[in-house]
């Protein structure tokens, strides 16, 4: 039986080490830490060796529900992958949630509801905030990264021949997916 914790945190800039603490006193035998979005959970590979490494009679920690999952459905669908392995779950943020119980699978959907609902606020509210800025000529957007065309020529070849991996051609340009994917499709459209 081992104590594991998983630790996330959204962007770069942010740190680990808070979250890190909190587990000082739980005895945690392995870590499994990454600084990425909680959107997808399959773009979490911390979070996926950790579902794989997991065993019966293992407790996963995180310091709230909402560093482990995002949306509703996919917090109860990684919670249903340990329940099926045997495995317990423990928020601290939320106390000590037993979901090897009703109860505690209960109470665990209740929070989870609420912590997606609090994102939703928020989103709403960051909505609401940006369109009075824009009404009031503040906002200016995000400003989008510029991608090198001789490099982005160079490195698309030799994706498109198959000599490297689009992950590896992401990491080159240092850009996110999604930015890479647009200017894909752009090139494709335009030929620019």
């Amino acid at each position: 039986m081992s104590n594991i914790a998983y630790i996330r945190v959204s962007s770069d800039s942010q740190h680990l080490d808070r979250q890190e603490e909190l587990f000082k006193g739980y005895k945690i035998d392995k870590y499994y830490m990454e600084k990425v979005s909680g959107k997808n959970i399959k773009d979490r590979p911390e979070l996926q060796k950790m579902m794989d490494y997991v065993r019966e009679g293992d407790i996963v920690y995180v310091e709230s529900i909402s560093r482990f999952g995002r949306s509703l459905q996919d917090l109860l669908n990684l919670i249903n992958q340990l329940i099926e392995k045997g495995v317990q779950f423990k928020s601290l943020k939320e106390g000590d949630i037993d979901t090897t119980t009703p109860t505690g699978k209960l109470v665990f959907s209740i929070f989870a509801s609420l912590a997606e609902f609090e994102r939703e606020t928020i989103k709403q509210r960051q909505a609401e905030g940006i369109a009075i800025a824009k009404a009031k000529g503040v906002y200016k957007g995000r400003v989008r990264k510029e991608i090198n065309r001789n490099d982005f020529l160079s490195l698309y070849n030799k994706w498109q021949s198959k000599e490297i991996t689009k992950e590896y051609m992401r990491k080159k340009l240092n850009v996110s997916l999604s930015t890479l994917d647009r200017r894909i499709a752009q090139y494709r459209k335009t030929g620019e």
